[in-house]
């Protein structure tokens, strides 16, 4: 199984036990609500799948504050677009050459997938701790996503992917080191 197919489970599963009366609920991603990062999601989601086959993806609108994604059969749409990004990035193809989430800038496409496996885990967990679960990710998928993390930390920080770094103690687990990377408090409540 591969990262992003891990990440991707670990938010469906949290995705599945979110209650409408949720979505209203803050997230410790500052600018989001639980509705408005559902709504972010599936915002970007055709464009990470999009990366994924090499396809640019037109988003529905100019920006996603114009359109509200997170109505009707929200959690469905969320979960097909899990596993179409899921898809997108099995094959070995998807990890070569170069890529772009449907903007003039292109990535290593190695580079997007661990920048989309990070999009997975950090805002699956800011869903769970804004709907009172726990996120679960493998052990393997952490270590990856924090190396891939911690090299490209401060360029994501000046991209305003990432806020400033919250310190955590040295014993913290790897999940708390990588929260605390993104800007995220991990005792967030």
């Amino acid at each position: 199984m591969s990262h992003v197919s891990e990440a991707a489970e670990a938010m469906a599963a949290v995705a599945h036990t979110i209650t409408d009366d949720q979505l209203a609920n803050k997230t410790p991603c500052t600018e989001y609500d639980v509705r408005a990062l559902v709504n972010h999601l599936l915002f970007w989601g055709p464009s990470l799948a999009g990366a994924g086959r090499k396809e640019s993806v037109p988003q529905p609108a100019t920006s996603e504050s114009e359109v509200d994604l997170a109505a009707d059969d929200w959690r469905g749409r969320l979960l097909a677009l899990l596993d179409d990004i899921t898809s997108s990035w099995a094959p070995p193809s998807a990890w070569t050459g170069e890529t772009s989430m449907g903007t003039p800038q292109t990535l290593p496409a190695a580079v997007m997938g661990d920048m989309i496996i990070g999009e997975l885990a950090v805002h699956g967990w800011d869903l769970a701790v804004a709907t009172g679960q726990r996120l679960e990710l493998p052990a393997d998928l952490l270590a990856h996503l924090h190396d891939t993390m911690f090299a490209g930390v401060e360029q994501g920080r000046e991209m305003g992917m990432y806020g400033p770094q919250v310190a955590v103690p040295a014993d913290a687990t790897t999940l708390d080191r990588i929260l605390g990377l993104t800007g995220r408090d991990p005792a967030w409540a």
